[in-house]
């Protein structure tokens, strides 16, 4: 009797495996059309951006001829199909192309872009997951008194307030009134830790701001619905500590809806910081692309939009992914 039940375990096991692996491979599916997508979506808004490229490196007082000749160079006179498919082509192969303005392999200039961005991403993200699941989590012990709308209402007033915004606040406030932090990001190249990081601690207060009442909402509600789950109550019928039933059953349950949201949040950090670099001088992927739009310098533009595409895609995956692992009810869901 015990040998069809020992042998069903690993056949359990191998399908829930499949199950999980065919639902991760449509994700990536869906993410390749979602990337092909904006592929094309950029390329088409580049080439409605007013002005000329040649006119735009060689300057109003070019020559026509001159200018002419330098979009033939350039291969800006194609046609707009053999333009697109000659550099969706060379993206795919790892050759994003040269720079128009700077006449340079755009691959290092995006590389460099993104780890500058890379950098105040993932030290805004350091900062603001731990402390929006902490208010969070405190929030959804304390439902319904005067903590709980506390946070929830400072989280809602900050998420809602622009970047742009609350950086010209922090600026005036901590840079030039008190002068406690310096309001430029950009450090000098034999700065320290401590020094580098004293630069970055302005940049990085907006997007604390913006993206604490995100994590912190979903983590009250994952904590309110995992405190109101049948196993909270059969673990506190067993006369659990309190401490214990918190830590082992509602916060292994609660905390999992938000790492989806932490892992976007992620993509949107290093991508999405157009804003903050440019009104503190940082040198990331943001600062980079606003300039190229306005030197007119497609291949710049294009690839450093379409990477901050590929690196939200993969945040996103990275979520899934954890969430199907972590999750049991989405690997029953997945199945369906």
């Amino acid at each position: 009797m015990s040998t069809p039940a020992t042998s069903s375990a690993p056949r359990a096991s191998n399908g829930n495996a499949r199950r999980v692996a065919r639902f991760l491979a449509t994700r990536l599916g869906l993410s390749l059309i979602t990337l092909w997508l904006l592929s094309v979506i950029v390329f088409a808004g580049g080439q409605l951006l007013p002005g000329d490229i040649g006119r735009a490196i060689l300057g109003p007082l070019a020559d026509a001829r001159a200018v002419a000749a330098l979009n033939h160079q350039l291969g800006a006179d194609r046609p707009l199909f053999t333009q697109y498919t000659d550099w969706i082509g060379h993206f795919v192969r790892g050759d994003m192309g040269l720079s128009y303005a700077y006449r340079e392999p755009v691959g290092p200039f995006i590389r460099d872009a993104l780890a500058h961005s890379a950098k105040l991403g993932l030290l805004a993200f350091i900062v603001v997951v731990p402390l929006g699941i902490a208010g969070g989590v405190w929030a959804a012990l304390n439902a319904g008194r005067w903590l709980d709308r506390t946070i929830s209402i400072t989280g809602l007033s900050a998420t809602v307030v622009p970047e742009f915004v609350s950086s010209i606040v922090l600026i005036l406030v901590f840079g030039v009134w008190l002068q406690w932090l310096p309001i430029e990001a950009t450090y000098p190249p034999d700065a320290g830790p401590f020094e580098q990081l004293k630069h970055l601690i302005l940049p990085i207060l907006p997007l604390v701001l913006v993206f604490f009442g995100y994590i912190a909402r979903m983590a009250r509600a994952g904590t309110v619905e995992a405190l109101d789950a049948d196993y909270t109550r059969t673990a506190i019928l067993k006369g659990l500590p309190k401490h214990v039933v918190i830590w082992r059953h509602v916060l292994r349950n609660a905390l999992l809806p938000t790492i989806t949201v932490a892992a976007t949040q992620l993509g949107y950090m290093i991508g999405g910081l157009v804003v903050v670099e440019t009104l503190f001088h940082y040198q990331g992927i943001g600062s980079l692309i606003y300039n190229a739009a306005k030197a007119k310098d497609f291949p710049m533009l294009e690839a450093g939009v379409l990477t901050i595409g590929v690196v939200y895609t993969v945040a996103n995956l990275i979520a899934d992914a954890m969430n199907v692992l972590l999750n049991p009810r989405l690997r029953v869901r997945s199945a369906e």
